[in-house]
């Protein structure tokens, strides 16, 4: 059980989401939640705040009566409910409702302390609100999506328990939760903010995560395979740039082939005696794709580090309008809702995992491509060529979705359109950037299952697995477990959907 406080961190986030951990609201959280109601309770009486007695958006400027305030709250959550397209995975639900209890933690929100416990208590019971992926544009945050969790906080839309889609109140009523009640705010509270855009662009940062380190290790095999001369990882080397990334990079390839025997010494091949060889039979430097790992990873490390920071800030942030202050005893206005950090980062880290999957569809080619790397069948085809045909197929798959990548690493964060009477007259579009983030991490995730699967028939081609690092073996182990070493043709499909839920299920890596 875990004690949720102001601040989480991402490892907090990874046990409540990966771990499935429960947790329960601290007593200070609770304090400030409640000493934020009662101040704007007090302060709201005989004053105009937006949302609380005004319309929403370009209607704030029509006061509302005080016999409709409680209406007017749901009429947000109900107006709003109107997205449209697949309903978003349950993970990233979960991250979101995670998000939006954070924001209602710092107690700045004016909200009752009774919409902290039924967020609570839909997550711990692991109940998922429908939430359609379309509808955002990440300005007064995600308004839509958020009013599909709002929606069914009141009883009402749909959610997924128990892995069945069913109506909300049947759901409500069989674990013994009474559907939230309006106080002041709590309709626009749950609505306006940018919980969905960080809680995607946070799953997606644990997944790059994961990518980046399998990434590394097989550019390791991949060396071990050609037998690359060590010293492109060495630390005098990397070390002469002036980038963490890089020499981090370099330093993990070092410690994960540190007892390799596939991996010859450059000052004992070439430095040592003398060597009359006119045309070298080993290359001298291999391919780009294998020699330059630290230097094309080490910005993706950096761009992750760096997500990381955004993406945990915008998570403990104030992110809804208006927010109280009870030290300044007063109301502020202003635009926390908009989403351009999280907007910005999530193009910065699909480019990211772009080029992470460029270098993995390279080296797959490497490995198919007989005439480039000299020493294996094309496609690493075990059986009778012409009659066999190995991963060629499988390569299909890899280059096309390599290519989707591509197209769309195309930045989101520039393409604002006006819209809500020009009220929203420059957006974010967040959501949108998130969710294409995820799509390339997906994307990846398919392309890296193929690459080990090419990987693992290179090493029994060459027969060197028990020259591998011990770190490289086991992966190598871990993979035939999956993907058992292959002769004759046979459907790939469902090999690799089992590589990919494995490549998933790894920990997080730091």
């Amino acid at each position: 059980m875990l004690i949720m406080n102001q601040y989480m961190g991402i490892n907090g986030l990874y046990d409540i989401l990966f771990n499935r951990k429960d947790f329960v609201v601290s007593d200070d959280i609770r304090e400030k939640v409640e000493s934020g109601y009662r101040f704007l309770e007090s302060f709201s009486k005989d004053k105009v705040v937006y949302g609380i007695n005004t319309g929403f958006g370009p209607m704030a400027q029509y006061r509302v009566d005080d016999e409709h305030l409680k209406q007017l709250q749901y009429n947000i959550i109900r107006s709003h409910s109107s997205g449209a397209g697949d309903p978003l995975p349950e993970l990233y639900v979960k991250a979101a409702m995670v998000a939006r209890l954070l924001t209602f933690a710092q107690g700045k929100s004016g909200v009752h302390i009774e919409l902290v416990d039924i967020l609570s208590k839909f997550i711990n019971h692991e109940i998922y609100p429908i939430v359609p992926q379309h509808g955002s544009v990440g300005a007064s945050g995600d308004l839509v999506q958020l009013s599909h969790i709002a929606l069914t906080l009141i009883g009402e839309g749909e959610v997924i328990y128990k892995g069945v889609r069913r109506d909300t109140k049947g759901v409500l009523e069989e674990v013994g939760i009474k559907p939230l009640g309006v106080h002041i705010r709590e309709g626009l509270a749950v609505c306006n903010g940018t919980a969905v855009m960080t809680g995607i662009g946070l799953v997606n940062l644990i997944n790059s995560r994961r990518l980046l380190r399998w990434g590394v290790i097989a550019s390791v095999m991949m060396n071990e395979i050609a037998a690359s001369y060590d010293d492109f990882m060495s630390e005098v080397l990397n070390g002469m740039k002036f980038h963490e990334g890089q020499k981090r990079i370099a330093e993990m390839m070092r410690d994960l082939s540190k007892d390799s025997r596939c991996l010859p010494k450059r000052e004992v091949e070439l430095y040592g005696d003398t060597n009359n060889e006119k045309i070298f039979t080993h290359k001298v430097q291999p391919y780009y794709s294998l020699r330059c790992v630290p230097q094309i990873l080490g910005p993706v490390l950096e761009e992750l580090e760096n997500a990381e920071k955004v993406l945990v800030n915008e998570l403990n942030s104030v992110d809804d309008n208006p927010v109280v202050d009870t030290v300044t005893k007063s109301v502020y206005h202003g635009g926390n809702f908009h989403g351009d950090y999280v907007s910005y980062e999530m193009d910065k880290l699909k480019i990211a995992i772009t080029k992470l999957t460029m270098l993995c569809e390279r080296q797959m080619n490497y490995l198919f491509h007989d005439k480039i790397n000299g020493i294996l069948p094309p496609f690493v085809n075990l059986g009778v060529l012409g009659l066999n045909y190995g991963l060629q197929a499988a390569q299909f798959t890899a280059t096309s979705t390599t290519a989707e990548c591509q197209t769309l690493s195309n930045p989101m964060y520039v393409h604002s359109i006006p819209n809500n009477n020009d009220n929203q007259d420059i957006v974010s579009m967040g959501t949108n950037s998130a969710l294409i983030a995820k799509t390339v991490i997906e994307n990846s995730f398919q392309v890296m299952a193929i690459h080990f699967m090419a990987i693992a028939q290179a090493v029994d081609c060459l027969g060197i697995q028990d020259k591998l690092s011990t770190s490289t073996k086991a992966i190598y182990d871990q993979v035939r477990a999956i993907v058992p070493v292959f002769i004759e043709d046979t459907p790939k499909y469902k090999e690799i959907e089992a590589m990919v839920a494995y490549l998933k299920s790894g920990v997080m890596s730091n």
